[in-house]
């Protein structure tokens, strides 16, 4: 066992502080990760408030880890000492269900998904994030970062980066294709970088025209408030694929209308409330309504080297670990452009 520094919600809403916590041994397959980035997504606050149901604590959220790999176990034959690596949200799963053998994890329909943080693992302890020095993740669950890509940047990319790559390479966005990015925050801003690199046309519906500027920078060819009810009109029957990477419940028969026949809207936000919906919203066109959910260990891979062969890394801000809670109200009032990163040398 190793002890570390981190910073732990010590309860459901409470602020979080710096604390130690004990990590595994390095096992026959394990990998130990001086984490040097941990991105700060929504979902860690979702969980850490209980918003999305009862939580582990105390908990050390954080699932976009950047980091150097400082040993490994004498089985491991993917990584070496020196690698540089990043770690998602999870680190294991069944491994024998048809999904996991599909190489598509996070659907796994035998134990479940682990979750980087929030969970129980195999050995019965619960498992504490990337608000961490160090962290040991079995090999099969590490993923490696290639030389063109900057840790910092690199590290939302393993939530942000491939919750928006998945879908979008489900739905065929690319060439010909109309995509439209709801929202443009986290999620949004790298929903906007990934469907434009993969050739398609990209438009950014979002409450205002506030962050225009940025939007077209980072690849959309429109930006439209939805504010405006005109927008409604005017893009009527428009798009092919609609992201939607929103945490609040929204008007879906409004959104959908601005699908073309046989177009998806997919949602990879996650509200904490129910929603409603007329289905004479999905009738008129056979359209549908989807949910995506990150994506596996090798299509996470395949990301993060499209991103270095394209150049896509996150818009980041840097921080220290003492800001940590201050950043949690700046992500629940949209003031982040796009990503908060810790910098755990400040842990």
């Amino acid at each position: 066992m190793t002890t570390v520094a981190a910073y732990a919600a010590p309860a459901a809403k409470a602020p979080l502080e710096r604390t130690t916590i004990e990590r595994r041994a390095v096992g026959e397959h394990d990998v130990l990760i001086d984490i040097k980035f941990a991105g700060i997504c929504h979902s860690d606050i979702h969980q850490a408030r209980e918003g999305w149901g009862e939580a582990i604590f105390p908990m050390v959220p954080g699932h976009e880890i950047a980091g150097i790999v400082s040993e490994v176990g004498p089985g491991v034959t993917k990584f070496a000492v020196g690698d540089r690596v990043g770690v998602g949200c999870m680190v294991d799963s069944c491994r024998e269900c048809e999904n996991c053998l599909a190489g598509e994890e996070q659907y796994c329909t035998g134990t479940g998904m682990v979750g980087t943080y929030n969970a129980v693992g195999k050995d019965g302890e619960p498992t504490y994030g990337g608000y961490s020095q160090k962290i040991v993740v079995d090999e099969n669950y590490v993923l490696r970062i290639p030389d063109g890509l900057s840790l910092d940047v690199a590290a939302p990319l393993l939530c942000a980066g491939i919750t928006t790559y998945s879908p979008l390479k489900h739905w065929n966005a690319g060439p010909g294709k109309k995509v439209a990015v709801l929202g443009m925050g986290g999620l949004g801003h790298m929903a906007v970088k990934l469907a434009h690199a993969l050739g398609a046309e990209v438009t950014v519906l979002s409450q205002s025209l506030r962050k225009k500027d940025d939007g077209l920078k980072l690849g959309a060819d429109h930006y439209y408030a939805t504010s405006d009810p005109a927008t409604f009109e005017q893009l009527a029957g428009t798009f092919d694929l609609i992201v939607s990477t929103v945490s609040a419940p929204l008007d879906f028969g409004a959104y959908l209308g601005l699908l073309r026949k046989d177009g998806a809207l997919v949602n990879v936000g996650a509200p904490e409330e129910p929603v409603s919906l007329n289905l004479f919203a999905l009738l008129g066109g056979r359209k549908t309504l989807a949910g995506s959910m990150i994506g596996g260990i090798r299509e996470t891979q395949e990301m993060l080297d499209f991103c270095a062969a394209h150049g896509i890394g996150a818009e980041i801000e840097l921080i220290g670990a003492a800001e940590i809670n201050d950043a949690y109200e700046r992500v629940l009032n949209s003031d982040v452009r796009y990503r908060f990163v810790i910098d755990t040398a400040t842990i």
